[in-house]
């Protein structure tokens, strides 16, 4: 794994823009950065992110099965007791999964280390399965690199794959997400066209706009039942909206599923430590009130449970707290991590994400940052595969 440095096209906003890319400023600061990218050879892929990338989601589906039948384990997990039996159901009914992206420390050299799983509303998704791909055979069409680079990139393909096996017979599904906030529309409506390529008919709703019939069904803006709904919302909020009693009687095929609500919190990595401890693809994690977190010393990473996008994570080395970018999470209780900041390529600080979609490693995309908490203004980076 190297990073190399190349000249950004002359003309990449107007095709970012023209197929919907439309969040790569944030803040009038650059998110999309192609002006390097991250090569990996095929044995780094082949040989290290793809067995890891199956191997965890193997590990996850297995906590998921103890889970559901342990009330003390859904109360760590911090499942609020009144949904527990729905979460039960939907894994116990085999209800599908589209996809989820494991963050891991990758340097090349050392084996891939589980940073934490967006198992329910992972983004960038848009980013990693069109934009880089369609950045890669630019750059080859105009000689910048060898016909002979490749992508770790299968994620646009196995969406459509995914949703056509979901739904076998096509049908009617809603996509929900904020239509005020610019990159989860665009992500959303992405989807929707992978919905389409598999013979879907999607339909909009935004969420403040779904709401209960007589019969207790989720309705859209226009009356219609949601059936089969794509949402853009966590369920750890939803479990806790008032809205959350009405959720199994309403009959909704959910994507993601309630049972991903075991996986999309960072209980999920003391977990799967006391199950596989010294696993190779795990960081050794504890609950922030186990005693055992006395083994990590002076050295470790403080996270929330809840926390996205870098937010409230705490750093400490040597005892000493680093900067931290408070948003508020905390009250739902933290983990200690052993501390493994990511590899440094010159000032930046890389996060390799990792697509599964379905039960299958899809791809990667890149994220940086000059700090090494990776927050939601750190600079998506494209990757090639060196021929």
């Amino acid at each position: 794994m190297r990073r190399i440095d190349l000249t950004p096209r002359p003309d990449w906003k107007s095709k970012a823009e023209a197929v919907g890319f439309t969040w790569h400023h944030a803040d009038g600061l650059r998110y999309w950065d192609e002006r390097a990218a991250y090569a990996f050879t095929l044995e780094e892929v082949e040989g290290h992110l793809e067995p890891a990338t199956e191997a965890l989601h193997k590990l996850c589906l297995e906590l998921v099965e103890d889970a559901v039948g342990d009330d003390a384990l859904m109360a760590r997990l911090q499942i609020p007791e009144a949904s527990r039996d729905l979460v039960a159901a939907s894994w116990k009914a085999r209800d599908p999964s589209l996809y989820g992206r494991f963050d891991f420390f990758f340097d090349g050299e050392a084996p891939p280390k589980l940073y934490e799983y967006n198992a329910d509303t992972p983004t960038s998704v848009f980013e990693a399965g069109v934009f880089q791909w369609l950045w890669l055979e630019d750059l080859i069409a105009r000689g910048a690199l060898p016909e002979s680079t490749d992508q770790f990139n299968s994620v646009h393909d196995k969406l459509a794959e995914r949703f056509k096996a979901i739904f076998p017979n096509g049908g009617f599904v809603h996509f929900a997400s904020d239509p005020d906030f610019v990159e989860d529309r665009q992500t959303v409506r992405f989807l929707e066209d992978m919905a389409t390529l598999a013979g879907l008919e999607p339909k909009f709703v935004p969420l403040q706009e779904i709401g209960l019939d007589a019969d207790g069904r989720f309705v859209d803006q226009d009356n219609y039942i949601v059936g089969a709904i794509f949402k853009l919302h966590p369920w750890e909020e939803m479990l806790r909206e008032p809205y959350a009693a009405n959720i199994a009687a309403s009959k909704a095929l959910f994507l993601e599923p309630p049972w991903k609500a075991v996986l999309s919190n960072k209980a999920l990595l003391p977990l799967l430590w006391e199950r596989h401890p010294g696993h190779p693809n795990l960081l050794e994690t504890y609950f922030d009130d186990d005693p055992k977190v006395e083994r990590l010393g002076n050295n470790y990473a403080r996270k929330p449970l809840f926390s996205r996008e870098g937010a409230n994570v705490e750093l400490y080395k040597d005892g000493r707290k680093g900067r931290v970018l408070d948003l508020g999470y905390g009250e739902e209780g933290w983990i200690r991590q052993e501390l493994k900041p990511p590899p440094k390529f010159g000032a930046n600080y890389p996060v390799v994400g990792s697509w599964v979609i379905g039960d299958e490693p899809a791809g990667v995309g890149v994220r940086e940052d000059r700090s090494r908490v990776t927050r939601d203004r750190s600079r998506f980076v494209p990757h090639i595969i060196e021929g």
